[in-house]
């Protein structure tokens, strides 16, 4: 994980907009002692990804169809409570956003182009196969009788 925490790269020269970033803390479930109940290290974050001007509006439409089913008016949610510090809480809840949407914009694949068998590939897929069958029936024990 980088130690860096600044501009959160989606893809190519598209980052996460700070100004955009809607964060929440709240005590954190898990381990921490007595520390855990009084301090604040679960992170939510929260990105309108519906009314962004961030994303270049392609992506935006394939981020939208693809995380329909996360969306909740239009917002993307992350939640991060794995650490102690709120801190590297938010470098985990940031990061995870930055991945999420990497993916979620990510050009569909190219349609995969059907291409014929050579003729030759298949006649030695054939013999190999008389072959084995040719041993399996040598194997059979009709002749020992």
């Amino acid at each position: 994980m980088d130690s860096m925490s600044g501009p959160y790269l989606i893809r190519g020269s598209v980052s996460l907009p700070e100004a955009e970033l809607i964060w929440r803390f709240s005590r954190s479930s898990g381990p921490g002692g007595q520390h855990v109940n009084t301090s604040d290290t679960q992170v939510e974050l929260r990105f309108d990804l519906a009314r962004t001007e961030a994303l270049p509006e392609v992506w935006k439409q394939r981020a939208l169809a693809k995380l329909a089913g996360r969306l909740v008016d239009g917002v993307v949610t992350v939640r991060a409570s794995e650490h102690r510090s709120q801190w590297r809480n938010r470098e985990t809840a940031a990061v995870r956003l930055a991945a999420l949407l990497a993916e979620a914009t990510a050009p569909p694949p190219k349609p995969r182009r059907a291409t014929r068998i050579p003729r030759g590939i298949n006649e030695r897929r054939l013999r190999e196969k008389k072959q084995r069958s040719d041993t399996k029936r040598g194997r059979t024990g009709r002749d020992w009788g």
